[in-house]
């Protein structure tokens, strides 16, 4: 019989990031509520951090509010906590997905990966069409870079 590789291409999605902060700095604004709240989602998406559990089995939950004045509900757990290194979480609201959030030091830049496997090729398509997860993505991390400038010039 013969073993067949596992291919997960098609139901994923990847960015990876050098930002010009040092990783202390980008894990910070990673792993507290009051920073996250201020930079995640695409652009003009403000949130509401619920809970932010850091720790393996703990909650993170938000509401982002859409420009349009739509919540989106959004339920996690932690399954995976490195400080300085890696955040897993499991998006157990629509869509689902595990999300792999790496962080490697470079003197003063960090470069961070973000990794988010969808359960199915389905549901990866209809997150992708429906709410543009690709280019939200994107936006997501410019808005930490951002973020990150502005933390360091104060």
């Amino acid at each position: 019989m013969e073993k067949r590789k596992s291919n997960t291409s098609d139901r994923e999605l990847l960015i990876t990031r050098t930002l010009d902060a040092p990783v202390e700095l980008v894990w910070e604004v990673w792993t507290h509520p009051e920073h996250i709240a201020l930079w995640w989602g695409p652009n003009g998406f403000t949130n509401t951090i619920q809970v932010m559990d850091l720790q393996p089995g703990g909650e993170f939950n938000l509401i982002m509010h859409g420009p349009d004045g739509t919540d989106y509900k959004n339920k996690s757990i932690f399954k995976e906590i490195i400080p300085f290194k890696k955040i897993v979480y499991e998006h157990i609201t629509g869509p689902k997905f595990v999300a792999t959030i790496t962080f490697e030091s470079q003197g003063e830049q960090t470069h961070l990966s973000w990794h988010m496997l969808f359960d199915t090729a389905e549901e990866f398509i209809q997150t992708v069409k429906t709410f543009k997860a690709d280019e939200g993505l994107k936006q997501n991390i410019e808005k930490l870079q951002v973020y990150l400038s502005k933390q360091l010039h104060q």
